[in-house]
């Protein structure tokens, strides 16, 4: 779907128009496929620095530490990585403002920013609880002020899990990130050995499960797993079976169609398995809307809603655990919704199916941590796809518009940041939920 205002203002005459009276001026975000932001300014001398610098080494990402913080210069950067991690009182917290006040300048468009950090339950006394946790309204605040579709994260890594960094690091320095802004991430110790990793190809010979995979947000999904090595199971209701295989041949993967809510859905998964084998990355994505105010919705449109969104995931979830149909090393992934975050008018079924999402994850993470498995989930917010382009034009207008990057999201945004979920290198990062959603107004 086209996004014609963000075509306009990026035009020559459109930027000079929107520029003359004052409008938005968003770019078109950058998506490659790979690559860090480079160059990349470094600062601060915490207890991550020296792995930070090795992950450079290896990426071959140029540096440019400054003798100083403040160490002006007008050579621009795609990057700037501040390690806070051992900021212990208020006072410190000046840095923080040197460092940005003297840089924000020099930060290119599309660059990307990530401040490291110490979360507030591993400090160890009242001074530094407060002084990381202010880094969060740093966080956010920046990532709302330098636009020019630069984006901001904060990564607060436990102690004991400095060498479990990498994976995060370079999804945030990537394009691949650039619709994931404001977010706080947290990497504890992995719940399962970091393996060597062939970051070419990290989910080669690993076999993923990706529902709702036969269209928009799912196929994306599908796609980007399989350019990342793994083999796709893509599942889908057997009335899109044409589609379905469509989709799997594309992504050299296999047709499953299946209708989650079944009674036999899980059986027929299990028996998937005693056949091919368990999977190592799951993506709980399908999802339906039956959207009206609660006065006016349907028993049949609230069940229907929850036993797709909710419980289903619930339910296949468990059972895999269970039996073992998730693998050592195993990644579950769900698709959560910003609107289970804020709510939304007329979305009260779906809403409450995507807040539940959360629970899910937050209830099921550490009993999957017992088996090595990770369980997280993404909130997208505005994502241009053919459910949004049925919208309203004003309603769409205004999802597109309110966040931090004035623009709506891509399906590819959601699947690069559930590959990063996904990766064998991420087992730091557990029970959390990430939102794919350009630093959106909406919710916390």
């Amino acid at each position: 779907m086209s996004d014609r205002y963000l075509t306009f203002v990026n035009s020559p005459w459109g930027h000079w128009f929107a520029k003359t009276v004052g409008l938005a001026q968003p770019l078109r975000l950058q998506r490659q496929q790979s690559g860090l932001a480079n160059p990349v300014i470094v600062a601060g001398a915490g207890r991550l620095a020296a792995e930070v610098q090795r992950i450079f080494r290896a990426t071959d990402t140029v540096t440019a530490q400054p003798a100083t913080i403040k160490a002006p210069s007008t050579v621009k950067v795609q990057g700037a990585v501040f390690d806070a991690s051992e900021i212990v009182d208020l006072k410190q917290l000046d840095e923080l403002y040197e460092f940005f006040h003297t840089n924000a300048r020099r930060l290119a468009p599309h660059a990307r920013v990530v401040v490291l950090g110490t979360a507030p339950e591993h400090c160890s006394d009242l001074s530094q609880t407060i002084a990381q946790r202010a880094l969060e309204g740093l966080v956010r605040s920046l990532a709302k002020e330098l636009r020019r579709a630069i984006t901001v994260q904060l990564i607060y890594v436990a102690p004991g899990a400095e060498n479990v960094l990498e994976s995060s690091l370079r999804f945030f320095l990537s394009q691949r990130s650039a619709y994931v802004s404001g977010q706080v991430v947290r990497l504890e110790k992995p719940v399962d050995e970091v393996p060597d990793i062939d970051w070419g190809l990290p989910l080669k010979g690993r076999r993923a499960l990706v529902t709702g995979a036969s269209r928009g947000i799912g196929l994306s999904i599908a796609q980007v797993l399989a350019r990342d090595g793994a083999h796709v199971v893509c599942v889908d209701v057997p009335q899109a079976l044409e589609s379905l295989q469509q989709a799997a041949r594309q992504v050299g993967g296999t047709a499953l169609a299946l209708d989650i809510t079944a009674p036999d859905a899980v059986a027929q998964v299990q028996a998937h398995i005693r056949e091919h084998g368990a999977f190592d990355v799951v993506v709980h994505n399908a999802g339906i809307t039956r959207d009206k105010t609660i006065a006016k919705m349907s028993e049949a449109a609230w069940r229907s809603v929850l036993a797709v969104n909710l419980e289903a995931p619930l339910q296949l979830s468990t059972a895999l655990l269970q039996g073992q149909g998730v693998n050592p090393g195993g990644r579950i992934v769900c698709v959560s919704s910003i609107s289970g975050i804020a709510g939304n008018l007329g979305q009260s079924n779906y809403a409450t199916s995507k807040a539940g999402v959360i629970g899910l994850v937050q209830g099921l993470a550490p009993l999957a941590a017992v088996q090595q498995v990770t369980v997280n989930a993404v909130a997208p917010g505005f994502i241009e796809t053919q459910m949004t382009a049925k919208i309203p034009l004003m309603i769409r207008e205004a999802g597109r518009r309110m966040n931090s990057l004035s623009q709506g999201g891509q399906p590819v945004d959601v699947a690069e940041t559930i590959a990063w979920l996904a990766h064998p290198a991420s087992g730091a990062v557990n029970g959390q939920v990430v939102r794919v959603c350009g630093q959106s107004l909406l919710g916390a």
